[in-house]
């Protein structure tokens, strides 16, 4: 989808870029527009590599607060999963405050399969029950502190770290004015009212939170398998529950959902009625991303009116459940 946050360079400038980083030239090149945010091309080099660029938004557009340096998030999450055994497209060069661009940019390996958002592969059960397994060992990745230390959004505890990722996001809404079933104010109570299930998450643990089918790379060559998960800007330090989110956006986890199955291959998962709070919580977080961030990034209308209009009303039936939790919580 265009966006406002997608740089645009000539040929002379992507050139140049690659030139700097990779010691060669492009010799073509495809802009890739799947993605909301970063600028993406694959590029042919000069010496024969496929390769994929992304160049991160402007230094001086003011983005929101948790996306500070998510290429840089990104990085550090690729080599994580890798150690994890997580399949990933392969990170070439990451270049951080380029000198004659500015911003951040990353070179990683083309893929060779296709999104799994493009095509509609036979065998898609298995294929979610491999994608949970992958999931299950991302998430057993551990860290130090809970939050989006790159953005410096964090807490000593999960619930301590997901709140301020949460008013830092209702926050945003001062510059970017954003259609919210309830004022600000109103939303951060009720995050406030359902977060004491949060202390359950004692552990920091690596979450992708952007696992929809765009950011599902398939190999077709043979029966389908997962060729790698991409797009780890999102990322954050917390609940492995929040890995539920987006592969069932706009919907709901069932229990005979094979990406539980495929999870609960790797790590044990109980849907406990308070890990369903969680996930609550998880989705009005997301479901409120989907709403502010059009502030800085300015979608088409045309193209971005469904995506709004969904998460307003999933927003909405999400919010009314957490009240309800809070309330049996009480007594």
């Amino acid at each position: 989808m265009d966006s406002r946050t997608k740089r645009r360079l000539s040929s002379a400038e992507l050139d140049a870029l690659v030139r700097r980083a990779l010691g060669t030239g492009v010799a073509a090149a495809t802009e890739l527009t799947d993605g909301y945010a970063n600028a993406v091309w694959r590029l042919r080099l000069a010496d024969g590599r496929e390769v994929v660029l992304k160049l991160s938004p402007p230094p001086d557009l003011d983005q929101l607060s948790y996306e500070r340096h998510l290429l840089r998030t990104e990085a550090a999450a690729i080599g994580l999963a890798l150690e994890a055994g997580v399949p990933v497209a392969p990170l070439l060069r990451a270049v951080f405050d380029d000198p004659v661009l500015g911003g951040d940019h990353l070179l990683l390996a083309a893929l060779d399969g296709v999104s799994w958002n493009d095509v509609r592969p036979e065998g898609a059960g298995e294929l979610r029950r491999e994608l949970g397994r992958h999931l299950a060992r991302l998430n057993g990745v551990t860290g130090e502190v809970f939050g989006y230390p790159q953005a410096g959004i964090v807490g000593a505890t999960w619930r301590e770290a997901f709140l301020a990722m949460v008013a830092a996001l209702l926050g945003d809404t001062e510059r970017y004015p954003a259609p919210l079933p309830r004022p600000a104010a109103e939303l951060m109570a009720v995050f406030e009212a359902a977060a004491p299930v949060l202390d359950e998450v004692t552990t920091p643990r690596l979450v992708h939170f952007d696992v929809w089918p765009g950011n599902v790379f398939l190999d077709l060559s043979g029966p389908p398998r997962i060729e790698a998960i991409i797009d780890h800007e999102r990322a954050f330090w917390g609940d492995p529950l929040a890995e539920f989110v987006t592969p069932t956006i706009f919907g709901e986890l069932a229990e005979d959902d094979p990406l539980l199955a495929g999870y609960r291959e790797v790590t044990p998962l109980e849907l406990t009625p308070a890990a369903l709070t969680r996930i609550d919580l998880y989705r009005a977080y997301l479901y409120l991303i989907l709403l502010i961030e059009n502030g800085p990034r300015q979608y088409p209308e045309q193209e971005y009116a469904r995506v709004r209009d969904l998460a307003i009303g999933s927003l909405a039936r999400v919010l009314d459940r957490l009240v309800r939790a809070s309330a049996r919580a009480l007594g």
